[in-house]
């Protein structure tokens, strides 16, 4: 049980990375729940960071 919950905290931050590189806004993020929410906005967050530091091409 504990491995399927961290597969979806790791999932929730590749898509809020993935959304981060896109430029899309944190407002979209699409869970509701305290720790998967949490987990989707660090990744969102960690994107914009290397947009900001030109990791990323836009």
């Amino acid at each position: 049980m504990k491995r399927q919950k961290r597969d979806k905290l790791s999932r929730a931050h590749s898509k809020g990375y993935q959304a981060g590189i896109t430029g899309r806004s944190k407002e979209n993020c699409p869970f509701h729940t305290s720790n998967t929410r949490s987990e989707w906005l660090g990744g969102w967050r960690e994107a914009i960071g290397d947009r900001n530091i030109g990791l990323i091409s836009r």
